[in-house]
């Protein structure tokens, strides 16, 4: 666990937003061959090396994604901290995917990663940057890469709220942007906080 000012114990958890078609990659994209496992290990990997009590993956339009992450998990022995959650209005956007994740929060969750199923190259050690600046008192954080925001991005429960009444594929940037000066950006040189898969040839020529 995380701890904020003060040292007060506060628990983190992270939500996996898994729930799209993928339909520019032709469908099935999370459960697609990366690396001799499947393109949704890499978030799967990430989110379970934050520092959270748990991983929420919700799950919408292929239903291979659950028992894939079921096994995954299972795997690493990390099945107690998983939570799968399926986003019955999965169409309607990405934003409805990540109303039934805060939705799966714990009640007295302090702070949600959110991280997004097609971005496989996030670098383990970042959640815990973006731990340290809740800590010091932002409301959100995220890291920075050639100029560029990426992903995951950390919430405080506060925004939680602005975040459930998103629609669409809405992105989170007016919930950050009325963070303010409390928007902490956490320079990185990874571009894997960039990176994200839309179709086939993203993957690279070896998958």
């Amino acid at each position: 666990m995380a701890t904020v000012g003060g040292g007060t114990p506060t628990s983190f958890e992270a939500i996996v937003l898994a729930g799209g078609a993928g339909a520019r990659f032709g469908g099935a994209k999370l459960t697609a061959p990366w690396r001799g496992g499947a393109l949704i290990d890499g978030a799967l990997g990430a989110a379970f090396a934050a520092p959270v009590r748990r991983v929420i993956v919700v799950t919408g339009a292929d239903a291979a994604v659950a028992t894939r992450a079921r096994a995954w998990a299972e795997a690493r022995n990390e099945g107690v901290r998983l939570t799968l959650v399926h986003a019955a209005d999965h169409a309607l956007g990405m934003s409805a995917s990540l109303r039934t994740g805060l939705a799966a929060l714990g009640p007295d969750t302090a702070g949600a990663f959110v991280f997004l199923g097609d971005m496989p190259l996030i670098p383990h050690d970042l959640a815990g940057h973006l731990a340290d600046a809740l800590a010091a008192g932002a409301l959100a954080a995220a890291p920075v890469c050639e100029g560029r925001r990426g992903h995951p991005v950390l919430f405080a429960a506060s925004l939680f709220p602005g975040l459930t009444g998103m629609t669409g594929d809405e992105g989170a940037r007016t919930v950050l942007a009325g963070s303010g000066a409390r928007l902490a950006l956490i320079e990185t040189a990874d571009v894997g906080v960039l990176f994200d898969v839309d179709a086939p040839g993203d993957l690279g020529p070896d998958q």
